[in-house]
Formats: C-alpha cells, structure tokens, sequence
C-alpha cells in the first residue's frame, strides 16, 4: 500500500505540474485507492457462542447443506458480497486455530454470479474452533471478475482471535462463512443484510441445558455427555 500511495501522490504531483485535468482524474484515483486498502480498527467484545462476519459486504446466500466434505455432516454456508467500495479486509469469525489453507485455481466469473463460489479461484481457510463454538468453521475468500488477488496471512497451527485479520481480496469479490448446521446453531443474518467483519453477529452456536437429576449441566451437541 506504500508503494502505490507514493507513485499516486507522484503522478498526482506531475499531472498538476502538467495539466490540471489530469490532476483531477489522478487525485480521483488516489482517493479510490486509499478508500479500498482502508483498513479500520475494529474492536468488539462478543457473547459466548457468536461468530461474526468474515468480511464486509452484502449478504447475498443463506443455504442449508444436507452435506458438506469438510464439516463431515449438514452445514450452513453464508455467502457475503463485497463491492468495489466495501473494505476488503477478512477477519476471522471466531477464536480458534487454523487447521489448514488450501487455494484452489479456478474461473474468474463475476461474484455475483450463481456459479462463482464453486467456479472461481478460492482460497479455503479451515479453523478449529474454542468451545463453546462447535467446529469445523470455514472461510473461503473467492476472487471476482475484478478480484483476481487473494492474500491469506494467516499460517497452519496460528491461533486466530475473533475480529482478527488474516487476509484480504482485491476488489469487488466473495467471502463464504461455512459452519456446521447442528441443533444449536442459529443464524442471525439474513438476506440483503449489509454486515461488518469483526462488528455484526451473523450465527450464534449456544449451549444446552441437560437436565442430569439434582444438578443441571451444560454441553454442546455433538460433544459426549
């Protein structure tokens, strides 16, 4: 981002040395530059169980998976559109340590289109979540017709904080939050939804009360009693 701030700053100061409508244009393009590689400082304490979003966007998918490879059961994918102007920044749903990063080649159809998130080139971060999140959690961070860079910082065996950037797409692209559909999720996004990464709640996976006799007890589903 240094390095393509000084050359704007450069060709701006040329284009107004030389011709002033040029400087326009240059200082137009600068802005539109600095606005996409902002990169706020975001910071919110979040209940037991909630997941946030992955990245900021529109939510554009809402589907429920009778099965899905690598959660290994049902899941529930959240598809999140990211415009031009959105922040491209990714941030991790939940506390947890990352299992894998796998990139997968692929087209480069519009983000919008029905057919990007299993046709485009991807980027699958698998995270092992902290209790009381049930795992595994996934984020696919899909390239666009624009977006055509994927950059993950994040590494295998990191452990991640909710709300923390690993990585980011360049332009206008798709972010997918994938997570295991059991008795205790509970989606709170919805369609058309505008949502923030590492602000808006989108799931929230709460424990259940077991009645055990005289003493009440807590566990998640899918974990032994």
């Amino acid at each position: 981002m240094t390095v393509a701030t000084l050359v704007m700053g450069g060709l701006t100061a040329l284009s107004l040395w030389m011709y002033k409508p040029a400087a326009v244009l240059s200082v137009a393009l600068w802005v539109f530059v600095m606005a996409f590689f902002r990169d706020p400082r975001r910071m919110k304490l979040f209940a037991r169980g909630e997941l946030c979003a992955p990245a900021d966007g529109k939510v554009t998918e809402i589907t429920y998976l009778d099965h899905h490879e690598d959660i290994g059961g049902p899941a529930i994918r959240i598809g999140i559109f990211l415009s031009i102007f959105s922040v491209h920044a990714n941030r991790s749903p939940c506390r947890g340590r990352v299992r894998s990063i796998t990139y997968a080649p692929g087209r480069f159809l519009d983000a919008r289109h029905p057919d990007s998130g299993q046709s485009n080139a991807c980027n699958m971060l698998i995270l092992d979540p902290n209790p009381p999140v049930t795992g595994p959690i996934i984020v696919r961070q899909i390239a666009g017709l624009i977006a055509r860079r994927i950059v993950c910082n994040a590494v295998v065996g990191e452990d991640l904080m909710i709300g923390q950037r690993f990585g980011m797409i360049k332009f206008g692209s798709r972010t997918e939050l994938i997570l295991p559909n059991r008795t205790d999720s509970q989606i709170k996004a919805w369609i058309g939804q505008t949502v923030r990464a590492g602000i808006t709640v989108v799931a929230v996976q709460q424990p259940v009360l077991i009645r055990g006799g005289s003493h009440d007890t807590h566990r998640k589903i899918g974990q032994p009693a």
